[in-house]
């Protein structure tokens, strides 16, 4: 959101010494602008009938940005002073060297409220968080004695960050972040498995904490492990797939939301550089990068160079229509920013990154595609899973999944993998689910050594040809 007050900030700078520090760093450059961020997080980890361990971090700082072509000069501290912002000034222009160039046109720096100004641990004790933590070990342990081990943990943070253009603009985002997460492992004659769920927002840990989620999320954990504790070793080879809805899409946004991000495609990096206006998925195939969605763990109110964030069509009915952009990378290749500069923190430049990245509901029956899966694996859960962003190839693991034979879901399958190229998959998309969902909100995004949080979602999907890897019997 935007606002006309530096606060938090303005007990450490001056606003118009600032700016006018701003202005001297990025003289002559195409871009550039200050970012202040405060934060402080939050985390208990309960395992095995006992706190096992708490975190608190606090935060602070500014980075300084100047950017000339493709060459960015970046400097940062974590003392935020006159003093210490003239240094990096200093640091960042000698980075630009002179130049005789304009600024760039500056961003409308006036988002949406898209989540409450609120710190989400706000009125909650410590002691009330563990006591939370406690009951549900005690009820996932009574609601089945395989359980053995119980792991629960409650997270919370809150960013508040300003962006001071050097035209005198100023947006100001207070962003509150909150989890709680469940995973639990089964044991029975000698063999064991686990299973885990969670998710949060940008909310208060309140409605976390109501009987209503937490009981569910550990109901949610137990069946996925006691599903796995019954798995049978998975079969190998080339067969059709149907990925379920929700969380699933983080094989999308692995796969193909990384090869549609601004720099990759200006570097000829990516699978999908150079075919803009193109074909590049199967009729019917629509994908969204939306940062505006309330409260979701990957939504902006601002972006963290002042870009309102949009709700941007990448793919369209099967055709390239766009990709997400920052500032730099947008200008140098001729179109406007899409609200998806994003950064870890005051440390890091920003770069295009998603928010939420999903791909909306088609019109057909979910059972109706499983039923007309003859042979092949329906995927329902991912765990770990590596990209090459060059070629689009991928290997994903499953952590729920079954055998389908003749439209019938069989047994559960222990060891799956999933192995293609997003662009072909793409491509191979068969049938389109009604039902489509996002992530209960769990997604982090690494990028350059940069994690941001963010939303992954897809409906059911039937994918012919993918290359499924097994396990040993």
């Amino acid at each position: 959101m935007s606002s006309d007050r530096f606060a938090p900030f303005e007990s450490f700078l001056d606003r118009d010494r600032a700016l006018a520090i701003l202005r001297q760093a990025v003289a002559g450059a195409d871009d550039g602008e200050l970012f202040l961020e405060r934060s402080v997080a939050e985390t208990l980890v309960f395992d095995d009938g006992r706190l096992r361990n708490s975190g608190y971090t606090a935060e602070q700082g500014f980075g300084l940005r100047a950017v000339r072509g493709e060459v960015t000069g970046y400097a940062h501290s974590t003392e935020i002073t006159e003093e210490s912002l003239k240094r990096a000034a200093e640091t960042a222009r000698l980075a630009v060297g002179a130049g005789g160039g304009s600024l760039a046109t500056p961003p409308a720096m006036k988002g949406v409220a898209l989540y409450g100004a609120l710190d989400p641990a706000a009125g909650i004790s410590v002691a009330r968080r563990i006591e939370l933590l406690r009951q549900i070990d005690d009820y996932a342990r009574a609601l089945d004695p395989r359980v053995v081990q119980v792991t629960a943990s409650i997270a919370s943070s809150l960013q508040e960050v300003a962006i001071l253009r050097p035209e005198g603009g100023l947006a100001v985002d207070i962003r509150p972040m909150a989890r709680l997460n469940v995973a639990v492992i089964v044991e029975n004659n000698d063999r064991r498995e686990s299973g885990s769920h969670g998710g949060g927002g940008r909310v208060s840990l309140e409605g976390l904490m109501q009987p209503e989620h937490w009981q569910g999320a550990v109901d949610e954990a137990l069946r996925i492990a006691l599903v796995n504790l019954r798995s049978v070793a998975a079969p190998a080879g080339v067969m059709d797939v149907v990925l379920g809805a929700g969380w699933p899409g983080i094989l999308l946004h692995e796969a193909v939301g990384h090869g549609l991000e601004g720099d990759f495609n200006r570097k000829k990096a990516s699978a999908f550089a150079g075919l803009m206006g193109q074909r590049v998925a199967a009729p019917g195939v629509t994908v969204v990068d939306d940062g505006t969605i309330p409260d979701r763990r990957g939504s902006i109110s601002v972006d963290d160079e002042g870009t309102p964030p949009a709700r941007n069509v990448l793919i369209e009915d099967g055709i390239l229509v766009g990709y997400m952009q920052d500032r730099q990378n947008a200008r140098l290749m001729g179109v406007e920013p899409t609200g998806n500069g994003r950064r870890e923190g005051f440390a890091h430049a920003p770069m295009p990154r998603m928010t939420n990245t999903y791909m909306p509901a088609g019109d057909a029956d979910p059972a109706a595609i499983l039923a007309d899966l003859d042979d092949g694996i329906y995927a329902v859960g991912f765990g770990g899973g590596q990209v090459d962003i060059t070629n689009g190839k991928f290997v994903f693991s499953c952590t729920e999944a079954y055998r389908v034979r003749n439209g019938k879901v069989g047994d559960p399958i222990r060891g799956a993998t999933l192995i293609g190229d997003g662009a072909t998959a793409l491509k191979h998309i068969r049938a389109i689910g009604n039902d489509m969902s996002l992530d209960p909100g769990i997604g982090n995004c690494g990028k350059q050594g940069q994690w941001v949080p963010v939303g992954v979602g897809q409906p059911t999907l039937m994918i012919g040809g993918l290359t499924v890897g097994g396990s040993a019997a």
